[in-house]
């Protein structure tokens, strides 16, 4: 699953592939674990149990054979019965994880539009589905040994009944007729574990299926098998990263996100992505970083195509710092050595110093050994967002791409931030992604996209002049005086 890119993650969605990794892999564990125990003994059992009979009384058989088909005939009732149900459980399972998930990931809008109650609903709805079904097949298996039971007592009440005659009559002994009940017992209960068994399979089957779902998909993602691309030590110039012609739609949208959109970073600049919401800014850096592959046109680094790049040397090149930032358990030290393993203490100490992070980090009693919770939720958001960065920056990579990271940080440390950037990644190339007009006007080149298209090229001042997009944006979150000072290098 990790292979898998964000398409793939998307169509099954992350429920879905937990359940499967979890709830279905155990579930056919516990089939195989059963298998090995019964597969062999129950049929051996049951074959042995036949031959008996045949030796101590063949007249008797037709019970037997009797009994076996009721049996079998019960199983048969039971698997019709159960084997849809055990087809939804496994969809009611990954509704349930979807729910329980949305619900605790997003619990602080659930509290804050008091839909505590709707969202309890919801998860009450879901588990009473899958209680539902889990108690209709419960409750179908629960009626499983006592028809058994009843088979094998009747059973045993036949051949008392029909072996009387025979007993009276001197040609069987007492002791053949309760050898041959025994006998006719262990037939039946080989039949009914191999039951068992076939009852167990069809959960097993659609789990395996689930599995083998995942198993069978291959990743829209994937190295080619002669790499060009090489991967170059972080003290390599920048990278140039060019897009020609690049149109992208997602696998379920008709309509697409970018469409013929071309332009170029070179190396040892800085290149903003502004536009309006849902113009497709953030989709450019996941192009580059190749979680997704274009429909039509190239993403080239250094004039090779991003799908001739193996994938690690691809990323190995690159620094990404995501819209959300997010932090894994543990601490600050080991956060921002995630980056680079190989970094020391030194290095994370520079990187965090040019993400404006050292201050904050110093300031907590166990400095870089003070833990971090998992999604860094005992950090606010600008600390999280600057630790993030720092993660990318101690990489030191050759192409550093910001999707929109900087929105969290207030426009004092956004220009601290900024500026620290500037002296640390010199000579790499920067790519950044922003709402904010503040935040690219010193950029060497600004983009920008208007619903999936670019329609201006050039400095702020060159846009100011030329591009009506980008001017709508700068004036509608600074007036023209405040434009003129951030131009001039002023203070808001």
């Amino acid at each position: 699953m990790v292979a898998f890119s964000d398409a793939e993650i998307n169509r099954f969605s992350a429920a879905s592939l937990i359940t499967r990794g979890t709830n279905d892999v155990v579930l056919i564990q516990n089939v195989c674990m059963m298998m090995l125990r019964m597969v062999l003994y129950a049929p051996i059992l049951a074959l042995g149990g036949v031959v008996m009979v045949m030796v101590t009384n063949p007249q008797l058989g037709w019970i037997v054979v009797v009994a076996v088909a009721a049996t079998f005939a019960v199983i048969a009732v039971l698997f019709r019965l159960t084997l849809p149900r055990f087809k939804i459980m496994q969809k009611l399972i990954d509704r349930v994880n979807l729910v329980a998930r949305e619900m605790l990931t997003g619990l602080p809008v659930v509290r804050a539009f008091n839909r505590d109650g709707y969202e309890e609903a919801r998860f009450d709805d879901a588990s009473a589905r899958l209680m539902r079904t889990q108690l209709f097949t419960n409750r179908a298996m629960a009626f499983m040994m006592p028809a058994m039971m009843l088979i094998m007592n009747l059973t045993s009440v036949a051949i008392v009944w029909f072996g009387a005659g025979s007993v009276a009559a001197g040609s069987l002994q007492t002791g053949d007729l309760i050898a041959f009940i025994t006998y006719a017992m262990v037939i039946i209960m080989g039949c009914l574990m191999m039951g068992m068994i076939s009852i167990m399979l069809p959960r097993a089957d659609v789990a395996a299926q689930r599995v083998n779902e995942i198993l069978g998909t291959e990743p829209s993602v994937r190295d080619p098998q002669n790499p060009a691309g090489k991967g170059e030590s972080g003290e390599a110039r920048g990278a140039r990263i060019a897009f020609e012609q690049v149109s992208f739609r997602y696998e379920d949208d008709s309509e697409p996100v970018l469409a013929d959109v071309s332009f170029t970073a070179e190396p040892g600049t800085t290149l903003a992505i502004v536009g309006s919401t849902g113009s497709g800014k953030s989709t450019i850096v996941k192009l580059i970083e190749r979680f997704y592959d274009v429909n039509e046109g190239t993403v080239t680094v250094d004039g090779i195509d991003v799908r001739q790049w193996a994938q690690a040397d691809l990323r190995a090149q690159l620094g990404y710092v995501p819209q959300k930032a997010f932090l894994f358990a543990g601490t600050v030290k080991s956060n921002i050595a995630y980056g680079d393993e190989t970094a020391d203490t030194d290095d994370i100490r520079a990187a965090l110093a040019a993400a404006e992070a050292l201050a904050f980090v110093e300031e907590r009693e166990e400095g870089l050994a003070a833990p971090i919770a998992q999604g860094g939720t005992n950090v606010s958001g600008g600390q999280r967002q600057r630790l993030a960065m720092a993660r990318a920056l101690v990489r030191r990579p050759r192409a550093y791409l910001f999707d929109d990271s900087f929105s969290a940080l207030d426009y004092a440390t956004d220009a601290q931030v900024r500026a620290g950037l500037a002296a640390f990644a010199a000579g790499s190339t920067v790519i950044i992604v922003a709402q904010r007009i503040s935040t690219v006007l010193t950029a060497d080149r600004i983009v920008v996209l208007d619903e999936g298209r670019v329609v201006g090229t050039g400095t702020h001042a060159e846009l100011m002049e030329a591009c009506p997009a980008y001017r709508e944006i700068a004036l509608s979150q600074l007036s023209e005086k405040e434009l003129s000072c951030q131009e001039k290098g002023g203070a808001l």
